[in-house]
């Protein structure tokens, strides 16, 4: 068997170590790299079956200009001479670059350099900006610089343990699994605060269910609470923090806990006790995600979070901080090149000495000198003709971006558009001029920043396929053919990867806690060889904050008016992840047992308001704003607070006709970092009537567009399933089945229809529709895609002897359904998480569905009870 290669994963900034063994030209077997930091060889759903996911379906193997394939000269001579020629006709900031967290450092660190230092124009912003540029401005405002002031090593340093605004458990499982060792382990207490009652909520000490955007209301009353027990730390605010004027007496004034549980719509006594909690525990860490960083006033949010921790003395301590964990992979480094429109380089901003000397080192012939377009400006800009020319790297903005539908038509009516990334077709490449093919992770070769500032190699372990080129490459092929050869004279990844170290160190004389002078002469086998190392050692310990006089800032922070119900909007949309997924699912789209937790884009909506709605659970419904709107799948349920829905920000066009989150959030930003407001959003929700429902399942990847209302497709083992409903003729959907050996069944009263197309023994696709009955499980059907000898008996959707329906899959890595932990836990009288592992093997492996299966458990013992009385 080949060597294992340690590299990092693709997906979240938690920023595991892998340890990847190729079995084949495009195989691997994927394990933890149980000698990395951040992990110690765990690794959630979607790290464990990366191994599905590197395969070439859907892949851009070839530089396109239109529809047709082109050479790489043709490809990137059109590039540079349309940006050329742009530049010329009306400036540099008539381009734009669009980048992404899954870009590693060294291709960041060229992208910014080429806009910023050669064009001359700040306009690169990256899909980062989505999901923590709120905590980049909180940082910069509290502390002087972008630094995060803590580790996962904390997590085991902790009494108390805040998650403000993130699922961790289905978002971030490896942090998650920290937590729940350390409390195993010393007691550390556990406290939620989120809207939702998520799975991170099991088993906490305290779930505190705040209105959405009271943040900044609860953490300055929190403060009030710590100033008027004292709790705060007198002697360090006076030795390392400066206050504005009237900071104080705002807190005092109108922050009791009385008036914060109204701001905050939660029971006062809840509250007490999260305010007793926390002043009792000076070894506190506070995490905070989306639901702190994606709002309209998401950076007064993040200082008010750091201001209780300055005021109280808990940073640039042993599990005491304030931790911002990312959303993306390489978010981090992305921030550390100046990704950001709104900074320079290493950490620097653009004042005019940072200009500069940043001009210096690049040795730039003109340098960009103020912020560029934020990524909501920058999609506007190109809608009112400003950017007439865009590059987009390795991201979806025609799903991601809020207010999408606007987007999309940018994207149609620019100029000039280019698209890098390793997937053909995408909603945001199909208005391409020119699509170029870039490697994808296990090709790439490179350094990644996790959320804790450990700083680790992405290996390469597959040869690069078809004709695709690293991202860091093709912007320096362009750059060279723009007239700037010297600049971008790289050869490989470490080349860029010194440049980036020595500008980081270049007249840092203690300003920036970012310099990395002991990487500026790294030899290129030292590169390779590189292990994972966190700089910065431990931020602020010695009480000393990277501003002109050394202290932090405390930050004026106001509660802005939360907006009630409105006629015509009266829920409030929030969004977010689901467990395996990961953005538009072009990667964990493709593994099939990352599809079966949640095959469909659902709306979840408290029963209160499904029951004013006339909703029943597994109904269609039309979520609308005043942007947009899009069908999903109904899903009731309690841990949603009534008036508030949710919906997850997977679901393309490309695999489904509806579940279209990004059409709805509207397009407003937080003034300081220009973060959209994803979380908070008027919406209303009508149920949508079919008169009929059913699924197709299909051998292969080959898409197909389905005559029906709603169709959304999710891989299985050998090819595709999708669930389908609609109005009108269901016969229409056979003309989508392939050619072959066709049986049928036909229920007229019903109103079913059952047919499956074999070829050569094989079941090639089946087709199972009704008016009013039921659907049959689907599971028993995908296995037959396996059979080498199907017959008409595959209309029962039911083999002689079969297993009984396993229902919903809540353990991916084992396949275990809820219908099979229900029974173990019934029939062998289990009474812990740990039994039912035994017992299956569920939640044994990466541990994201243990807070399901307590939550099974909690419901089975309580049926069970209530059934013996």
């Amino acid at each position: 068997m080949a060597q294992a290669i340690r590299t990092t994963c693709a997906y979240c900034g938690v920023g595991c170590g892998i340890a990847a063994t190729p079995t084949g030209p495009r195989s691997v077997i994927i394990k933890g790299d149980e000698a990395h930091p951040a992990n110690g060889g765990r690794l959630c759903s979607k790290g464990t079956h990366l191994g599905e996911t590197v395969g070439l379906t859907g892949r851009l193997l070839h530089p396109m200009i239109g529809k047709r394939r082109a050479s790489w000269d043709k490809a990137l001579d059109l590039v540079a001479k349309k940006f050329r020629e742009t530049i010329e006709r009306h400036g540099p900031d008539s381009v734009a670059f669009y980048v992404s967290g899954q870009l590693l450092t060294e291709d960041y660190y060229v992208a910014n350099k080429l806009m910023k230092g050669f064009i001359g124009s700040a306009n690169i912003d990256t899909n980062s900006r989505l999901c923590m540029s709120s905590a980049v401005a909180g940082h910069n405002r509290a502390f002087g610089e972008d630094v995060v002031p803590a580790s996962y090593d904390d997590l085991e340093q902790a009494d108390l343990i805040i998650l403000v605004g993130s699922n961790t458990a289905w978002c971030h499982p490896i942090v998650y699994q920290r937590i729940q060792a350390a409390r195993a382990a010393r007691g550390t207490k556990l406290v939620v605060i989120d809207p939702r009652r998520t799975e991170t909520c099991e088993g906490a000490d305290l779930h505190l269910p705040i209105r959405p955007g009271s943040d900044v209301a609860l953490m300055t009353g929190l403060l009030a609470w710590c100033d008027a027990q004292g709790v705060t730390d007198p002697a360090y605010l006076a030795d390392h923090v400066n206050a504005p004027d009237g900071f104080w007496d705002h807190v005092r004034t109108g922050h009791d806990l009385w008036t914060t549980a109204q701001a905050c719509d939660i029971d006062p006594a809840l509250l007490k006790a999260f305010f007793e909690l926390f002043a009792a525990t000076p070894r506190t860490v506070t995490l905070f995600s989306q639901g702190i960083n994606q709002s309209i006033r998401g950076t007064d949010q993040v200082n008010a979070i750091i201001n209780v921790h300055l005021a109280t003395g808990r940073i640039g301590k042993p599990g005491a901080a304030p931790f911002s964990i990312t959303g993306q992979p390489n978010a981090m480094g992305g921030r550390e090149v100046g990704g950001l429109a709104s900074t320079l380089a290493a950490h620097m901003d653009f004042a005019p000495e940072n200009v500069a000397r940043v001009g210096r080192f690049w040795a730039a012939p003109q340098m960009a000198s103020k912020p560029g377009l934020k990524a909501v400006d920058l999609f506007r800009a190109i809608d009112e003709g400003r950017i007439k020319a865009l590059w987009i790297m390795a991201t979806n903005p025609a799903v991601s971006l809020p207010d999408a539908g606007r987007v999309r038509d940018a994207l149609e009516a620019i100029p000039f558009l280019v698209v890098s990334d390793i997937i053909a077709d995408t909603d945001s490449s199909t208005h391409a001029h020119v699509r170029l093919p870039a490697a994808g992770w296990g090709e790439k070769d490179g350094t990644v920043t996790n959320s804790d500032r450990t700083i680790s190699r992405q290996r390469p372990f597959m040869a690069l396929p078809g004709e695709a080129r690293p991202d860091w490459w093709i912007i320096t092929q362009v750059a060279r053919r723009m007239g700037w050869k010297n600049a971008f004279a790289y050869d490989r990844p470490a080349d860029i990867w010194r440049e980036h170290a020595r500008l980081t160190a270049y007249q840092n004389e203690g300003q920036r806690l970012l310099n990395l002078r002991a990487q500026a002469a790294i030899g290129n086998d030292a590169y390779d060889a590189m292990d994972s190392f966190r700089w910065g050692g431990v931020p602020f310990a010695d009480g000393h904050f990277p501003t002109p006089d050394g202290k932090a800032r405390l930050v004026l922070t106001k509660q802005m008016d939360l907006q009630g119900p409105l006629r015509d909007w009266p829920l409030t949309l929030n969004t977010g992840r689901y467990r395996d997924q990961w953005h538009t699912m072009t990667r964990t789209g493709l593994a099939p047992k990352l599809a079966r937790h949640r095959e469909e884009p659902l709306v979840e909506i408290h029963p209160q308001d499904a029951d004013v709605l006339g909703l029943a659970d597994r109904d269609l419904a039309r979520v609308s704003t005043a942007q947009g709107n899009s069908i999903f799948r109904v899903s009731i349920s309690d841990g949603q607070r009534p008036g508030e829905i949710f919906t997850p920000i997977h679901w393309t066009d490309q695999i489904s006709s509806g579940g279209r989150t990004g059409l709805l959030p509207r397009p407003l930003v937080d003034p300081h970092s220009g973060q959209p407001g994803f979380k908070s959003t008027p919406a209303a929700v009508e149920k949508i009537s079919t008169q009929w429902q059913g699924f197709l399942i299909l051998r292969g990847q080959e898409p197909v567009n389905l005559p029906c209302l709603w169709a959304t497709r999710v891989a299985v083992p050998g090819g595709a399933l999708y669930e389908l409903a609609g109005n009108g003729d269901a016969a229409r959907l056979e003309a989508c089945l392939p050619r072959g050996e066709r049986v049928e069944a036909i229920d007229h009263v019903r109103g079913s229809r059952r047919v499956a197309i074999i070829q050569d023994g094989r079941l090639a696709g089946v087709l199972f529709v009704t008016r009013t009955g039921l659907l049959p499980s689907r599971d028993w059907l995908i296995g037959q895609l396996a059979a080498d000898d199907v017959g008409a008996t595959v209309l029962a959707a039911r083999g002689p002897g079969s297993q009984p329906d396993k229902g919903a899959t809540i353990c991916v890595c084992f396949d275990i359904g809820l219908n099979q932990i229900v029974a173990a836990i019934r029939d062998q009288k289990l009474v812990d998480v740990p039994a039912i592992g035994k017992a299956l093997g569920a939640g044994t492996n990466c541990g994201s569905c243990r807070p399901a299966i307590a939550n099974i458990l909690a419901q089975t013992s309580q049926e069970t009870l209530h059934a013996a009385e």
